[in-house]
């Protein structure tokens, strides 16, 4: 960077400008946050004999907004600690601070009057050079910035974060008539390297490129609901994961947008792009206006086209019938084509299944729905270029960043084939978009190409396939596959090199379920790692690193009572663990998404840790009732940390140190017996599944890379396995001077029916464990006899009728069962 962005200013802490602020804080980056200073006082206030003078009072709107931020769902901080680094104020006494920023983003009201009229104001204090931009869902930026001096507009452009910011990869940023494209490459890599988004340069056009794809997709599903006569549950039946959408798909998704934004995203397009063929379609939806008059708006005012019942036990969840304008009982949606598209795992094939029968002239009313939906999207996305952006990546980018979608709109022209959709959509009498016709013409069949690793796509201006730029530090997985890099392959991970002498062990079963075939492989990788690499990563690029161990196998071994092939299962995944921690040469891991029990476990077992920043991690095992394979190692990271504390009494034993060695294993009998899973990278470092060492990678993209580096570290460092033997008595555990607290403990969760029968066996399992067994003092015991514990104690409750009911509901609905 031409210079760092060391400290921010947000200006305004309502709903997106409070979490901005939460992930900048989350990130690292000291930021102050302001708001105005409120024109009344309170009922409240007044009772108190407060006035409009008092700091708790000027500061009543910011700290409120601050607060919903720290209370929010899903959370905005990764840990509650984060909420430290930001510094709260208002426009009125504090809005001089943004001189000491170093990147002012304004974040009021979607009204270009207000930004001006603040921004005019920020200028009399801002330092000449510091950036300076306005968050906003579509205003024209040059019109924001319009009045302000030339140094101002040089420094100036225009952000836009997807709501909520933690967990939405998208930024737009919009540059403005004389902004220095030095200023969008600064912006661009704060964004992706300080705040791990996915960045998209856009045009100021109306509502950029997600929201203006996004909000054409969405009023056409709705059209499309009324012509075929379908309901709310079809329509999301159909625009959710079956096509590569999320699960809220278009209506969920507009409760939890609220219906006021998008009618105001609707009229500021119909209002601004004039030229926009489609531009009727841009006009707010009867029914839209009919829900906006009874202040249906969704979530925010507790109905929209769901509605929840408060204080409904189990949560009852209403649907709209927009014929009858009235909420009533959900139904189930079925269609034959929907159901028969979740046996499909690949999402490119999914969608092209669901759409052949459009093109013999059959289909059931989903696939006709659905071609309605996709093709209108996929044409309007095609004229898009070169409005909204120069380039199709660009608005592929966009749409799965912004949207979550897994495949853009030109992906699914590839998906279905260009050739057969241009067809179809001839033979309906709609013309091709320039950017279609001209492809064809070319010859080429897709829009996007490989060869040996290298992503082209076609380029309208030039007529040419250019290559997909990645920025450095980006390492893909399936591009290394394309190259030749794999060393070995079964059909649950793969051997990849990395290059400078690190190996990949990449795991790429169902859900990244551990079974043989990973176990395999991974000591097939230590084998290699042994011979010709210096150092070993294991990572992937699925949607999480890994949910556990395979349970379908070990049910069907318990079932059959082959409790020979339980052991010898429970001990091969333990050995393999083992030879990670012992390994000559450095294993570093690089978990993501859910990293749940023996996902949980070879990342405890890795010299280091290179964790995503969203790494939903724990031992959860005791959620179908039985004992996590990492228990032993949180044993030992309890007297480390015991250690640490009272490093003269740690090993030989004082009451001082054994206290400590209490106190540090309660946490983790807690944790460990309710499957407590970590909601961050950060959160799961204070759960101790991280060390304080292992690294955290803002950008998943940048994870495996960042792995890679990390592990070369070690290497230069002069990297040492662990000195102490397996079977060596060195870890000190209490016996009785802890077990006898912990089953008090759950005698009285089992009393106070917060647990089961089953889960308080269950947990006094997992307290012997954590105690070391019941000894009647306090003693060193080896790695080995832990393990041995461990292994007891799993193979026995497999054996037990409500293990295999919870493990049989699990697989069955992928939810725990409390029996």
């Amino acid at each position: 960077m031409s210079k760092m962005i060391e400290r921010v200013a947000v200006l305004g802490a309502g709903t997106m400008g409070a979490r901005i602020a939460a992930l900048l804080a989350g990130a690292g980056v000291p930021c102050f946050l302001l708001d105005m200073v409120p024109a009344a006082l309170t009922p409240d206030e007044q009772s108190k004999g407060l006035t409009l003078e008092n700091p708790a009072v000027r500061n009543r709107i910011v700290l409120a907004g601050l607060d919903a931020a720290k209370k929010s769902s899903p959370a905005a901080f990764f840990v509650a600690d984060n909420a430290r680094l930001i510094t709260a104020g208002n426009f009125d006494d504090n809005l001089a601070w943004c001189a000491e920023a170093d990147w002012i983003i304004e974040v009021v009201a979607e009204r270009l009057e207000i930004k001006r009229s603040l921004l005019e104001r920020v200028e009399k204090h801002r330092k000449p050079g510091t950036l300076v931009t306005t968050n906003t869902s579509g205003l024209p930026i040059h019109l924001v910035a319009e009045g302000r001096s030339q140094d101002f507009r040089r420094h100036w452009a225009g952000t836009h974060f997807f709501n909520p910011p933690r967990y939405m990869k998208l930024v737009e940023i919009i540059p403005g008539p004389d902004t220095d494209p030095s200023v969008v490459a600064r912006l661009a890599e704060f964004c992706d390297l300080r705040l791990g988004k996915g960045v998209v340069i856009a045009k100021d056009t109306p509502n950029f490129i997600a929201n203006r794809i996004g909000t054409f997709s969405m009023l056409n599903v709705l059209r499309l609901m009324q012509e075929l006569d379908m309901t709310v549950e079809e329509v999301d039946a159909c625009t959710g994961p079956a096509v590569g959408w999320p699960k809220s798909a278009t209506f969920r998704t507009a409760d939890i947008v609220g219906l006021d934004v998008l009618v105001n995203v609707v009229k500021n397009i119909y209002d601004n792009a004039t030229g926009d063929e489609m531009r009727d379609r841009y006009r707010v939806p009867p029914l839209v206006e009919a829900m906006q008059k009874r202040g249906w708006l969704g979530e925010k005012t507790g109905g929209g086209f769901y509605k929840r019942i408060k204080g409904s036990e189990p949560r009852e969840i209403l649907t709209l019938d927009w014929k009858k304008m009235e909420y009533r009982e959900r139904q189930k949606a079925k269609f034959a084509s929907i159901e028969a598209g979740r046996s499909i795992d690949d999402t490119t094939q999914r969608v092209r299944e669901l759409l052949a029968p459009v093109f013999e002239g059959k289909g059931d009313k989903a696939s006709k729905f659905l071609w309605g939906a996709i093709s209108e999207m996929c044409l309007y996305a095609a004229r898009r270029i070169p409005e909204i952006a120069d380039n199709i990546v660009d608005i592929d980018r966009a749409m799965r960043w912004g949207f979550a979608w897994e495949l853009g709109p030109f992906q699914i022209w590839d998906a279905v084939g260009v050739e057969k959709m241009s067809r179809q959509l001839e033979k309906e009498g709609k013309a091709l978009p320039p950017l279609v016709s001209s492809l064809l013409a070319s010859g080429r069949k897709s829009f996007y190409s490989a060869e040996q690793g290298t992503i082209r796509s076609f380029d309208l201006k030039s007529q040419k396939d250019v290559e997909v730029p990645e920025p450095a530090g980006i390492t893909l997985l399936k591009s290394l596959h394309d190259r030749g890099k794999v060393v070995d392959h079964n059909s649950g991970a793969s051997l990849l090199d990395l290059g400078d002498g690190v190996i990949c062990c990449e795991f790429h079963s169902k859900m990244n379920s551990i079974g043989g075939d990973t176990v395999a492989m991974l000591h097939s990788g230590l084998k290699r790692l042994r011979s010709d690499f210096d150092s070993m990563v294991i990572a992937n690029q699925g949607a999480h690193f890994s949910v556990g161990a395979n349970l379908m196998m070990l049910l069907m071994f318990a079932q059959d009572q082959e409790w020979d092939e339980v052991e010898l299962a429970v001990r091969g995944f333990q050995n393999v663990n083992m030879a990670l921690k012992y390994a000559l040469k450095p294993v570093v891991a690089a978990p993501f998404g859910m990293t749940l029990g023996g996902g949980c476990e070879i990342s405890l077992h890795a010299a280091r840790v290179q964790a995503a920043a969203e790494t939903y991690m724990g031992l959860v095992e005791a959620g179908v009732g039985l004992i996590p394979g990492g228990t032993k190692e949180m044993v030992i990271r309890a007297f480390e940390h015991a250690a640490s504390v009272s490093p003269a009494g740690s090993a030989t034993g004082s009451e001082g140190s054994d206290l400590d060695l209490f106190h540090a294993l309660k946490p983790i009998f807690e944790n460990i017996a309710t499957a407590r899973v970590s909601t961050s990278a950060e959160e799961a470092r204070t759960l101790g599944y991280l060390r304080p060492a292992d690294g955290i990678s803002m950008n998943r993209e940048r994870q495996i890379s960042d792995a890679k580096a990390a592990a070369l570290a070690l290497v230069r460092a002069g990297y040492h396995a662990p000195a102490v033997s397996p079977k060596q008595p060195s870890i000190r555990v209490l016996g009785e001077q802890f077990l006898p607290s912990a089953k008090l403990a759950v005698h009285m969760m089992l009393r106070g029916e917060f647990i089961s029968e089953h889960d308080a066996v269950v947990a006094r399992k997992l307290a012997y464990i954590l105690a070391g067994g019941a000894l009647s003092a306090p003693q060193l015991v080896s790695e080995q006899y832990l393990l041995d514990l461990e292994r007891e104690a799993f193979v026995s409750l497999c054996g037990e009728r409500k293990t295999l009911e919870r493990i049989a509901h699990t697989l069955k609905t992928g939810k725990p069962l409390r029996n």
